[in-house]
């Protein structure tokens, strides 16, 4: 039986992938490197600022990775003043309320992006429940999140499932033996059940999702 609904912060909630992409790309021309969709997908989009660093600028010492980690995110705080929910967020949030399905935010993102999105999408008191990856390390796509999302909701794997727009984060909650449904928002959806996915959608208003969850018993 569905008892819970976890979600993806960052491209699941929220498109925010393009500003991410945009501060990346010009934080690591600085460093001579120039970068396309294709490499911030494969290589950024998903995971931490600490796996980020290690992984494209390996040359910058643990305090030189810290800051730029920092002021990329001041940086993105500042472009992402105005941010869209995903299409449907608010049908599916309503189901969660009439279904009695408890819901968390499970993310990579800082602290304070993560603050400053749910403030922002007006989502702050909708999601009591939000585990980032310094509540899990090394966060995803380590399963470590979403199982102690679990274990704090007090749901069991199976009854619950996830949404998430990226293959770091779909390893994650595949690997936690939750039920993943891919949001297509940045990524290949093919790509996106290749890695894992049970199933791809464009967005929350997606009639195969609705159709799933009425196959659950959650919609009439």
């Amino acid at each position: 039986m569905l008892s819970a609904i976890l979600f993806d912060l960052d491209g699941t909630l929220a498109n925010t992938d393009p500003i991410h992409f945009a501060v990346w790309q010009d934080i690591l021309s600085q460093y001579s490197l120039s970068i396309d969709t294709a490499f911030f997908q494969k290589h950024i989009s998903g995971k931490t600022n600490a796996q980020i660093t290690r992984d494209i600028l390996p040359q910058l010492s643990q305090e030189e990775a810290w800051q730029l980690a920092v002021d990329k995110e001041v940086r993105y705080r500042q472009l992402a003043k105005i941010l869209q929910p995903m299409p449907g967020l608010e049908k599916i949030l309503k189901l969660t309320d009439t279904a009695s399905l408890k819901r968390a935010v499970v993310t990579n993102a800082p602290e304070e992006n993560a603050v400053h999105m749910l403030e922002n999408l007006q989502l702050t008191n909708v999601f009591p429940l939000v585990i980032m990856a310094k509540d899990a390390p090394p966060g995803k796509p380590h399963p470590a999140p979403y199982m102690l999302a679990l274990e704090r909701l007090g749901v069991e794997a199976q009854n619950a499932i996830a949404f998430e727009d990226s293959p770091s984060g779909i390893t994650s909650a595949v690997a936690a033996g939750i039920y993943t449904i891919a949001i297509a928002s940045s990524h290949d959806p093919n790509h996106l059940l290749e890695v894992g996915a049970n199933m791809a959608i464009k967005d929350f208003k997606s009639q195969e999702l609705w159709e799933f969850l009425a196959s659950k018993g959650v919609v009439s």
